[in-house]
């Protein structure tokens, strides 16, 4: 069986009731019959840096197969799977801050998985360039990065996942579910 670690995080507003990352791989996790080798890597705090250390603590611990990293994006509708992401992001303190990308030293790293044969077979799955100059990126940057300088060829993905209800749950449960089927099989650029 091909390991596979999943993450999520946690909320970072007080109103927020929960992350939708997180909802989405605790549905994961009540399907015990789809993979025996799924390692989570849960509510993971909305602090780059931390989060970047831990997730990275656990691939190094686990050595899985693949990674996928899942965020929330309250405004989607739909799963966005991140082709790349900037070494360029903010806090969620700092996210009112413009920064000027002209001559930041930006670096861009990307993912050596094909995300268009990723989708194939999903119903309403969005393809980003953008992920967002927030939390999410920084973890998904430092994690390429880090597998990047590692020479790990560990394929992995960054999902944002929007907020999950009745209408949609079923519907994007099952879109992941062949994301991760088509991970598996292979999918690199």
């Amino acid at each position: 069986m091909k390991k596979i670690l999943l993450t999520s995080f946690d909320t970072w507003l007080s109103e927020q009731q929960s992350n939708s990352s997180d909802d989405l791989l605790i549905e994961l996790a009540k399907m015990t019959d789809i993979y025996d080798d799924l390692y989570f890597l849960r509510r993971l705090p909305v602090d780059v840096e931390v989060a970047s250390c831990l997730v990275i603590a656990k691939i190094n611990q686990l050595q899985p197969d693949y990674i996928i990293c899942c965020g929330m994006a309250a405004s989607y509708k739909n799963l966005s799977i991140e082709v790349i992401a900037s070494s360029i992001s903010v806090t969620p303190t700092d996210i009112t801050s413009k920064i000027p990308l002209e001559n930041s030293g930006e670096k861009i790293l990307r993912t050596i998985v094909n995300v268009e044969q990723l989708v194939t077979g999903t119903k309403t799955v969005d393809i980003s360039y953008d992920c967002g100059k927030f939390v999410c990126e920084g973890l998904y940057y430092s994690v390429l990065n880090h597998l990047s300088k590692s020479q790990l060829p560990i394929p992995c993905i960054f999902v944002h996942v929007p907020i999950l209800h009745q209408e949609n749950l079923i519907g994007i449960l099952a879109d992941f579910i062949v994301i991760m089927n088509n991970l598996v099989r292979g999918n690199r650029e």
